[in-house]
């Protein structure tokens, strides 16, 4: 059993990255302003990405920045300085995918330790040891893996290469995310972090005799989402994945709230220190999956681990997210005298709601808003205004960092 596990969370920028480390985190993967997917993020500069290594770093705590997108030529001119700049700050790894930034990354940035991306799409040990002699000290397996295929490859490679491998979140169609659907569609290319998220989308089949004529693929009225797949959650299968071989557990996420990432986090905290603490008496509980299902979310799938998706894995009638909560604030501070918590908005809250209160212990509390006042001290019954700071009475004390959320009305 592998006790020492990394929880490996997303960050999209710096406040995301606090709050993933401070709900329980051992490392945050980030994205600079350039060579990273996720290029609509808002993603961090260098100034951010300093002070978020500074956070983490008194914390013990581990920052990795993506290198992942598959370059073309003009992508590598900015590389060298960008790679410099990264070791200066300290960062602990790289995360790649390209031959090429490898070897950029071992001529200017040499002490970077360097983890292959997803996007290599490593499915053998033969290949691992090959990334292994090239420098590479991690290698995120492919999604298209099961439980006995990674395990073959860790008894397979050297004693100090890790394994990762994500194990919740969203999931690609295309082959470890190697996808052409957005270019051809969108003319955004997904392997340079431009994704438009096509297989999201609707489809119909047309006939070639028949142009115009829009047929539904399958006899539901509203089309089919052949594309779509759901998210994936491994909250059930702790134990196989402690003894799986892998040593980084990770959240997909970058472009998710705060909210999301420190439930996410908070919940597969809890299950993995239940499970390291006494294994023998480890049970699931299904109260896991509830609170997960409490950020949102798309039906669940335990994607390749267990054998091969079959149809029952894909969406077919909707790519909406299921929002059950609304995130609707975040503790600033806690007044004990007063009983007041300083709170900054992030949704509208409104005198008499009923919320829920969570922090980075799994263990939350509820209670019904009875005063509320603007930053005059003043009575006030809502607060309607983005990010606006109110205060709140609480009977219990809170502390910095704890999120507010109320479930929605049912319609």
């Amino acid at each position: 059993m592998n006790k020492n596990i990394e929880l490996l969370a997303p960050a999209g920028d710096l406040e995301k990255l606090k709050y993933a480390l401070i709900y329980g985190a051992d490392a945050v993967y980030i994205g600079g302003q350039i060579f990273g997917l996720r290029a609509s993020a808002r993603n961090f500069s260098f100034e951010d990405m300093k002070k978020g290594v500074e956070f983490a770093h008194k914390r013990g705590k581990k920052i990795y920045v993506t290198l992942n997108i598959i370059p073309h030529n003009e992508d590598l001119k900015e590389l060298p300085a960008y790679l410099k700049k990264l070791s200066e700050i300290n960062v602990d790894a790289v995360i790649l995918s390209d031959p090429g930034t490898l070897m950029y990354v071992k001529e200017y940035a040499p002490s970077l330790e360097i983890h292959l991306s997803t996007q290599a799409n490593n499915t053998n040990y033969m290949s691992a040891n090959f990334w292994y002699k090239q420098g590479v000290k991690r290698v995120v397996v492919a999604r298209e893996l099961s439980f006995e295929e990674i395990k073959e490859i860790k008894e397979n490679i050297s004693k100090d290469m890790e394994l990762e491998g994500f194990i919740h979140g969203a999931m690609c169609i295309s082959y470890s995310g190697r996808c052409l659907l957005s270019n051809y569609m969108s003319s955004r290319d997904a392997n340079r972090g431009q994704c438009a998220h096509p297989c999201r989308w609707n489809y119909y089949l047309v006939e070639e005799k028949r142009p115009g004529e829009l047929i539904p693929v399958t006899e539901d009225e509203k089309g089919t989402y052949f594309f779509n797949s759901k998210d994936l959650c491994m909250i059930k299968y702790i134990p196989e994945l402690v003894n799986s071989g892998l040593s980084s557990l990770k959240i997909e996420g970058r472009m998710k709230s705060i909210y999301y990432v420190a439930n996410t986090v908070r919940v597969y905290r809890r299950v993995i220190d239940d499970y390291n603490r006494s294994p023998e008496d480890f049970a699931f509980n299904p109260e896991w999956i509830e609170e997960l299902s409490k950020a949102s979310h798309r039906e669940f799938t335990t994607g390749f681990y267990l054998n091969k998706p079959t149809e029952d894995d894909q969406l077919y009638s909707s790519s909406s997210y299921i929002r059950e909560y609304d995130f609707i604030g975040v503790v600033l501070d806690y007044d004990k005298e007063r009983g007041m918590a300083l709170v900054e908005q992030r949704n509208r809250i409104f005198k008499g709601d009923y919320i829920e209160v969570i922090g980075p212990d799994y263990k939350g509390f509820e209670f019904q808003i009875e005063r509320m006042l603007n930053d005059k001290d003043e009575d006030i019954d809502v607060a309607p205004h983005p990010q606006q700071k109110v205060k709140i009475y609480m009977d219990r004390p809170v502390e910095k960092y704890y999120i507010l959320r109320r479930k929605r009305e049912e319609n």
